[in-house]
């Protein structure tokens, strides 16, 4: 867990939630499936202006009208509570009522518009002989209110299917001008400026466009195993995965709480499974705009008042943004430079100036050349400036590395081996201490580095954010990597580690799951990250066995159009080489012609 002191801005506590409940109503129409959106108030207090579901806050008579309406096996009363509240607000805000006669039938419009929509709600559709309809009210999502908004909410996006006889008729103080439209629609005119909605409706929005039909929606809300194709697993798993095929026991299909940062001066707002996500969480835990998030190469970026990222400007198809160059510790401790990255004059002197000059040692994650050639340049700019010479660190590479990855360490390191800097500023103590981890499979001689008082993984090309590292044989070694990768698994579980810097893209991680932190995994973004990296690894690994049963005398060009048909073709000669280190693993395993 990161030390607070080394929180780059002040803790903050967010405004408390409260709790609400909005409500999708759907409709089948010639071109798809069409949901019910009403314009706000332009003097409301949250989101003037802004097209939303009906919907609005939970009141405590919703939570006593259970005897009132129906319900499903599954539904929790939190659920019904829900389901009654969003029930309510769409009679009080648009005169749709969500009830049945005993025969089954449906208020028509004009029959509605004799209610009174101010009189106590479930009295009044008792003494109607109605009966609430909650369980035909499902659970699609499950939003918190970002956590720098100071009014927030903890509010379910539920869905259910337009009664048929009823019209809206808006209550023209709360919501005004409902429309019926497609959720493609209803996206395009906003990216035009067209129709102003904000960000959990346009998320929402895109998960629904989906779906063809309104029973496709409830179904995949359902247990039917309905779920759109496009849906796809969290990378961080827990509840805020969007899980392919229903649900179980009515969860929301998925739970946000968003982050924001800025891109290029503008705000930018991401969801869980989005890159930018786990930086945010790092840098800005209670939800701070302050960091900004657009890939850059001439300055440093502080994650952390003891760690700072400089990108090398050699961005491209395998280093993403580029090589993450990284600078630990403090002007009391002297600093430790991660990766220095190419052989490139400009950068090298970006770091060094970045350390204050004040650099105790260079540690490569391994040998490649966008990783360790630059070394050489910063130890001797050190020695320069009469500054000292910090040692190179790291492994030497095997002799099955490629002729343009060979690297010889000064001193080789240890697996388990600390690092520690340690100073004092005035009567302060300052320590930083970098615990070395041997993990090869992506390179023999690739090691990872554990910042232990801030639980802290720099995971160098082992795990990367925004791609799968390539396992090239014969220095890459699949068998390896899996092995490595439970190794930090167990390594993040013992030192409670929520956050990998990787050695291309963004922060990955999150903080566990909380009353706080409702989109977090159980147990925290780091071994979430991992185990859906193993299992994507794995799921790979499976495509490639069943591509060689199936063209039993077939080539890794044969092969590859199989295992790695969810990838573009230009991308397969990059694919293969991983695809050979499955191969040898299959076989290894006493798999296919071992």
């Amino acid at each position: 867990m990161v030390r607070p002191t080394q929180l780059l801005h002040p803790q903050r506590p967010p405004a408390a939630v409260r709790p609400a409940a909005t409500v999708l109503l759907l409709r089948d129409a010639p071109q798809g499936v069409e949901v019910l959106m009403t314009r706000r108030s332009m003097t409301a207090s949250f989101a003037p202006g802004a097209y939303v579901f009906p919907g609005g806050g939970i009141d405590a008579a919703d939570a006593l009208a259970h005897g009132h309406s129906t319900r499903r096996d599954t539904q929790s009363d939190l659920h019904l509570t829900q389901a009654i509240a969003a029930i309510r607000e769409s009679f009080e805000e648009l005169g749709i009522l969500l009830a049945r006669r005993a025969d089954g039938s449906h208020l028509d419009t004009a029959q509605i518009a004799a209610m009174d929509r101010k009189a106590p709600f479930a009295t009044q559709c008792a003494e109607q002989g109605l009966t609430l309809s909650g369980a035909e009210v499902f659970v699609l999502a499950h939003w918190v209110t970002d956590r720098d908004l100071p009014r927030r909410f903890d509010v379910p996006f539920l869905v259910a299917r337009m009664p048929e006889g009823q019209e809206p008729v808006a209550d023209e103080s709360e919501q005004f001008e409902p429309l019926w439209v497609r959720p493609a629609d209803a996206l395009a005119r906003h990216a035009a400026g067209q129709f102003f909605i904000i960000f959990p409706t346009i998320r929402t929005l895109e998960r629904l466009q989906a779906y063809p039909t309104v029973q496709a929606v409830l179904d995949a809300c359902g247990q039917s195993l309905a779920g759109p194709p496009q849906e796809r697993l969290h990378p961080l798993g827990g509840p805020g995965e969007a899980r392919v095929g229903g649900q179980v026991h009515d969860e929301p299909l998925f739970t946000s709480c968003p982050r924001a940062g800025l891109m290029n001066g503008h705000e930018s707002r991401h969801m869980e499974h989005e890159q930018p996500f786990g930086e945010l969480a790092l840098v800005c835990p209670d939800g701070q705009i302050a960091h900004e998030l657009a890939w850059q190469t001439e300055r440093p970026v502080p994650l952390l008042k003891n760690v700072m990222r400089l990108t090398a400007p050699n961005p491209g198809f395998m280093t993403g943004p580029g090589t993450n160059s990284y600078v630990v510790g403090d002007p009391s401790t002297g600093h430790t430079v991660i990766d220095p990255g190419p052989d490139d004059a400009g950068h090298i002197e970006r770091l060094w100036r970045a350390a204050g000059g004040d650099i105790r040692a260079i540690v490569c994650t391994h040998s490649h050349p966008d990783h360790s050639p630059g070394a050489a340049r910063l130890q001797a700019l050190c020695e320069a400036a009469d500054l000292g010479r910090p040692p190179i660190l790291g492994l030497p590479s095997a002799p099955t590395s490629r002729e343009n990855s060979r690297f010889t360490p000064e001193r080789a390191l240890a697996d388990g081996e600390r690092l520690v800097l340690v100073g004092a500023d005035g009567d302060q103590l300052s320590s930083h201490t970098l615990r070395v981890v041997h993990t090869p499979g992506h390179a023999a001689n690739h090691l990872c580095l554990l910042l232990e008082e801030d639980g802290l993984l720099f995971s160098g090309d082992h795990i990367l954010n925004g791609s799968t590292t390539v396992i090239d044989p014969p220095d890459g070694h699949m068998g390896d990597y899996l092995a490595s990768l439970d190794k930090l698994d167990r390594l993040c579980e013992a030192h409670g580690v929520h956050f990998i810097l990787p050695a291309h893209g963004y922060v990955l991680g999150d903080h566990p799951r909380s009353a706080d932190n409702p989109g977090g995994p159980a147990h925290g973004g780091a071994r979430a990250a991992i185990a859906h990296l193993k299992a994507h690894r794995l799921a790979r690994e499976a495509k490639v066995a069943r591509a060689m049963e199936s063209l039993p005398d077939g080539t890794m060009d044969d092969w590859v159009k199989l295992a790695y048909d969810d990838v573009p073709e230009r991308l397969w000669p990059v694919a293969k080489r991983s695809m050979q280190a499955h191969v040898e693993r299959i076989q290894s395993l006493g798999g296919f012609n071992a």
